[in-house]
């Protein structure tokens, strides 16, 4: 029975139901001697609890986006193939041929009604960093219109929090059932909507990175994934027709592979995210003095030979991603910009799930290759569009902002 599936929460909220009347039922009518009936009195009020809190589990995990499966609660899924050293680029010997297949990828209807329609999925063993793991899809309204049939869309590719569901932001963001009347309308680009598995490891978050020996998950998402969409769909080639976004670890890695791979991403947005990879505190380059500082977005940008051609939109509260978006934008150099913005709310879902007609707004000016209501134009960077040009801070509460 699937962890996430409708049949497993109804009989969490059964048995629960079902060992709470127990006690009620049974309480009186137990014989024996005192320490027998006390005893089983105390296993059945046990019993109720665990119950209780079994079915409240479900259904946060379920509105949330924790655990997909069984293997991913337990720990017991395989998803890493190799990890061998890639290099800085993340690339290794991989460098693409003119003659190398393409890696075409067959999708099937995903069979989740929390994820709504048009959502496809794949299951992709990586040529380059040598992770398999499911692939969410889900393709704009203009994809199969006639008129749209030879243009190439641009891509977001979506980031999971950790522990965290390659399902979260199609089942607990609703990001596409947000956007598409948006984009039928031309107020929203097109987009190709990419969410990838990020839970590689077990009990541990990545942090995105490439650790050879351990897991190449950063050329997983920024190589391996990209490439098969490029190659199976028609989405744009060039960085100026992709965006990364993400919250919590996922805004993390976000960022940083923004900011790492400027020749792959022209945006990132970060939603309540971090730079110090220690943030979380079960990060795998948190741990290490050498990886926590290369992993970090901040050292990154203050490190790179030449500012990345990059956007970035990063919100959160003050000590919950906003002070850390401050840090970049006062580290950054044109061509890099940065829009800070100041949320309210808990770090959750409910926070999150608002902000995202903005965030595609913004990414709709940064990105879009595809404006109005049947027009288009030729893939490349939009300057302008952000809320403030000059960067100024802006609240939000719910979808709405004002200036502060």
């Amino acid at each position: 029975m699937s962890l996430t599936g409708t049949p497993f929460f109804l009989a969490t909220i059964a048995l629960a139901v079902v060992t709470v009347l127990l006690p009620l039922l049974l309480w009186s009518r137990l014989r024996g001697p005192a320490l027998v009936r006390g005893t089983l009195r105390l296993m059945m009020v046990v019993l109720a609890q665990a119950s209780a809190v079994l079915s409240v589990f479900v259904m946060v995990n379920n509105s949330n986006g924790l655990y997909d499966s069984w293997a991913d609660l337990l720990g017991t899924g395989q998803h890493i193939v190799a990890a061998p050293d890639l290099g800085r680029d993340g690339l290794g010997d991989h460098k693409r041929r003119a003659n190398e297949a393409r890696v075409v990828q067959d999708f099937s209807p995903a069979h989740d009604a929390r994820m709504g329609r048009g959502v496809r999925v794949t299951r992709l063993s990586g040529r380059v960093s040598g992770v398999r793991g499911e692939v969410y899809v889900w393709l704009p309204p203009q994809y199969n219109q006639p008129a749209f049939q030879n243009r190439r869309f641009p891509v977001v590719e979506l980031l999971g929090g950790f522990p965290g569901s390659a399902k979260a932001w199609f089942s607990g963001l609703r990001v596409q059932s947000q956007l598409e009347a948006g984009m039928r309308s031309g107020q929203i680009a097109p987009f190709i909507l990419v969410e990838p598995r990020t839970n590689l490891l077990a009990g541990q978050d990545t942090g995105c990175a490439n650790v050879p020996g351990v897991v190449d998950a950063e050329s997983w998402l920024s190589v391996d994934v990209r490439q098969m969409v490029i190659d199976t769909f028609r989405a744009q080639r060039r960085a100026g027709g992709w965006a990364v976004a993400g919250y919590s670890a996922g805004a993390h890695c976000a960022v940083k592979m923004a900011l790492a791979h400027p020749d792959r991403y022209r945006a990132a947005v970060g939603l309540s995210g971090y730079n110090d990879p220690a943030a979380e505190r079960v990060s795998l380059t948190g741990g290490d003095p050498e990886l926590r500082r290369v992993n970090n977005p901040l050292w990154i940008l203050r490190h790179a030979t030449v500012p990345p051609r990059v956007a970035l939109y990063l919100s959160g509260r003050r000590n919950d991603g906003y002070r850390d978006g401050l840090a970049l934008r006062r580290a950054a150099a044109p061509p890099t910009r940065v829009v800070v913005v100041e949320a309210r709310g808990p770090h959750t879902i409910a926070v999150w799930k608002r902000q995202v007609p903005q965030v595609f707004r913004w990414l709709t000016a940064e990105l879009s290759s595809l404006r109005g209501s049947g027009r288009s134009r030729e893939a490349h960077p939009v300057d302008g569009g952000e809320p403030d040009r000059d960067g100024r801070v802006r609240r939000v509460e719910s979808a709405v902002t004002t200036p502060s």
